[in-house]
């Protein structure tokens, strides 16, 4: 994959995969199509489970990109694993209280808190 087409950074901390978006607006369907296939990747092709996804840097997040992050959690259960957020910007938060999606995911206030008890 080319450095390009990537756009979530991975870093291994222990056992756990850390997965931050390199975008600060998770709007275009290409981007979205992108993130879902390098994050199922993570769980399909690598075998990964216990993953973080760190939003430190996401401004704004499209419904659709709602829409792979719930396919990635499915995924992440599928294997036995667990799937955490964190760093979720309040406004953000909010699309995620509103759908009811922080009742869905583990959301963690920061990485530190994400990585504890894992």
């Amino acid at each position: 994959m080319s450095a390009g087409q990537r756009r979530i950074d991975i870093e291994e901390i222990g056992d756990v995969t850390v997965a931050k978006f390199v975008d600060k607006k998770i709007l275009d369907e290409n981007n979205i199509q992108l993130i879902g296939n390098q994050l199922f990747g993570l769980v399909e092709e690598d075998g990964r489970k216990k993953i973080v996804l760190d939003f430190t840097t996401v401004e704004y997040l499209s419904s659709a990109a709602l829409g792979k992050l719930i396919t990635m959690d499915k995924k992440v259960k599928a294997v036995g694993g667990q799937l955490r957020l964190c760093s979720i910007r309040p406004d953000i938060y909010e699309v995620f209280a509103i759908t009811r999606l922080n009742k869905l995911f583990d959301i963690r206030d920061d990485q530190e808190a994400a990585l504890a008890g894992f």
